[in-house]
């Protein structure tokens, strides 16, 4: 579909947040957390970029974009989660306490874990960033990729020693088939989305998410956005940004909206239902890192509880997306942004320009006075499909 389409569902089962919802990144957590990336070989932390031009253009007061393609040497968020919750499972095994958990402490300890292997399924970032992790402090990774996967994010896998494959299976099926080799092969399940009986794992990948805010703001800081646009594919990512500034704002929460691809709308369903909705099929999207079909547990019992709306969006919203950071208003700096990482500048440039999405625009209150972030979650992971897309 070459059209721009988006469709909103606010939010009505929205509730005072529940403080305890919000407890796992609270401040001692991401500190923690923090001072764990800190510790990594490499670790800078990515910029936040203010487009003043593109926010004049729009017509909102501000726009910052936080720019994960200069994240390590993987052009993606994604790695926070990996690297976090994978220290915290090598943590247990060598006994060594949050306050304590830093690459030097870990890999001191090595030949106590060496021998363990990570398993995960992965439509791309994910599982390059638990590949990279493993070969970082020294462990085994098995990856497993959804059929329909980019042989170049596969191979971008590979590099790092992990022995990764392409399913004949959906994403949601092959988290499934993760899960049930981890079960018959002893491996550890390193899987950034939970169910019943899954997640601890989960939520130490979401805390290791948080660091995108506390790089970004500080504690009760002023001037925090008023609006949020953060893309969905399980909700894991989602959440953690929303739970991170509830706490940030101690309390409080700036009017959050839910970006996901037409072909994989899985919380829009969800939401608009009331209950869990898994979405069956193909999952087709040019959008591959949010091409998921059922919510992350955690992520909907947060997301139902706090966000604004939910967007819906067809896969030429984030073409849009693309093209708009990769050519920017002049002064404005560029930022090269893929398939999942521009759509929700995609949507925010629609839902301001369009006037077939006034209504949207009102909804969610977006108006001169406002302050938008945005998180460009990616770089071009896939050069060949960025370069076809930005040039077409």
């Amino acid at each position: 579909m070459n059209k721009t389409v988006i469709s909103c569902q606010v939010n009505d089962l929205s509730e005072t947040p529940k403080a305890a919802l919000f407890d796992f990144v609270n401040e001692k957590k991401i500190r923690d957390v923090h001072n764990f990336h800190r510790s990594l070989p490499g670790y800078r932390p990515t910029p936040l970029v203010r487009l003043s031009g593109l926010a004049g253009y729009l017509g909102i007061q501000q726009l910052l974009i936080k720019d994960e393609n200069l994240r390590f040497d993987l052009q993606a968020f994604k790695v926070l989660g990996a690297s976090y919750a994978m220290a915290k499972c090598l943590g247990e095994v060598i006994g060594l306490k949050d306050d304590a958990l830093t690459y030097n402490n870990i890999i001191a300890h090595k030949s106590a874990y060496d021998h363990l292997t990570f398993v995960t399924a992965t439509d791309g970032n994910h599982g390059r960033a638990v590949a990279w992790a493993a070969k970082l402090f020294g462990c085994k990774s098995v990856v497993y990729m959804p059929k329909g996967s980019s042989p170049i994010r596969l191979e971008a896998i590979r590099k790092y020693g992990a022995e990764a494959s392409i399913t004949e299976l959906n994403f949601d099926d092959s988290v499934m088939h993760a899960s049930q080799k981890a079960q018959e092969n002893g491996w550890t399940l390193l899987q950034d989305t939970s169910w019943e009986g899954y997640e601890k794992v989960p939520r130490h990948i979401m805390q290791g998410y948080a660091t995108l805010i506390t790089e970004s703001f500080c504690q009760g800081q002023e001037n925090l956005p008023t609006h949020v646009f953060v893309q969905a594919g399980v909700g894991s990512f989602a959440a953690a940004v929303l739970a991170s500034l509830v706490n940030l704002a101690e309390g409080t929460s700036p009017t959050f909206i839910v970006v996901e691809p037409e072909g994989a709308p899985c919380l829009f369903a969800s939401i608009k239902k009331g209950e869990r909705v898994r979405i069956t099929g193909d999952l087709a999207t040019i959008m591959a890192g949010l091409s998921c079909g059922e919510p992350s547990l955690m992520g909907w019992q947060i997301l139902k509880s706090a966000a604004s709306a939910f967007l819906m969006c067809s896969d030429a919203v984030a073409r849009r997306g693309m093209k708009v950071l990769g050519n920017p208003v002049a002064g404005d700096q560029r930022i090269i942004s893929g398939e999942s990482g521009a759509v929700t500048l995609g949507a925010l440039f629609e839902i301001m320009s369009d006037k077939d999405n006034r209504k949207i625009r009102k909804d969610i209150g977006l108006n001169s006075g406002s302050r938008v972030l945005l998180f460009s979650t990616e770089g071009d992971t896939d050069p060949d499909v960025y370069r076809d897309i930005v040039w077409a």
